[in-house]
């Protein structure tokens, strides 16, 4: 059984909000995301704790952090902090594996962005993108690919993302994209698992179309750790 499709895009939103995310992701999440449910607050304590000893002054104040810079076309992905409740399970290669339990319901998945994201016309603007690929065993769903564009795509025009010489056709809705026939979806598992590299291609609401490729060095390790965590 696969989640409703209706309710694909809220859970996409969702876990951007709630999950741990690539630092570059993270400082830039989209305000839709921001306004959907965070994952469920650990428990309170039984007894407060005690109120701690104020700490010396410091010499000087301290200087706030800089907002991330922004990444050249290309470069590596920070790697993913661990925040809200959500826990690295590990890094491998460009993919980041992770468990929480937004809701109280446990979900693992591994996540990534785009070594190159290009468009036609060149250099259009775009929210974060990347790639996630969702264990979760409360919805009896097992490595669902999830892909978010970075824009609105064309309403009732698919994606497509290929492997080699494979590829796969992608339904879209809103800004996010799932592989179109169920049945295909081991497959395109398989062909990420034995590939280099995916390229994800889309046209957006306003016509820009655009090419994104992610290497699959260490997808293979990270959805087998997902594996472990998510039986």
């Amino acid at each position: 059984m696969r989640i409703d499709r209706r309710w694909r895009p809220a859970f996409a939103l969702l876990m951007v909000a709630s999950l741990a995310v690539p630092a570059a992701i993270s400082a830039t999440i989209p305000a839709m995301a921001q306004q959907l449910p965070a994952a469920a607050p650990a428990t309170a304590p039984a007894t407060a704790a005690p109120p701690a000893k104020p700490k010396p002054k410091p010499k000087s104040p301290a200087t706030p952090a800089a907002a991330p810079a922004a990444k050249p076309e290309g470069s590596a992905p920070a790697k993913p902090a661990v925040t809200n409740g959500a826990r690295l399970l590990g890094q491998y290669g460009q993919w980041g594996a992770y468990t929480a339990s937004p809701s109280g319901k446990k979900v693992c998945f591994v996540i990534s962005q785009p070594t190159s994201a290009q468009t036609v016309p060149p250099n259009r603007p775009r929210n974060p993108v990347y790639m996630f690929i969702s264990t979760r065993p409360a919805d009896k769903v097992v490595n669902e690919v999830s892909v978010i564009a970075g824009y609105p795509f064309k309403p009732s025009l698919d994606a497509t993302a290929a492997v080699g010489s494979t590829t796969f056709a992608l339904y879209t809705q809103q800004d996010g994209a799932w592989i179109k026939n169920a049945g295909d979806e081991a497959n395109m598992l398989s062909a990420m698992r034995a590939g280099d590299s995916i390229v994800v291609k889309g046209v957006s609401a306003k016509g820009t179309q655009s090419s994104d490729t992610y290497t699959l060095k260490g997808i293979s390790q990270a959805l087998d750790r997902v594996a472990q965590e998510c039986k």
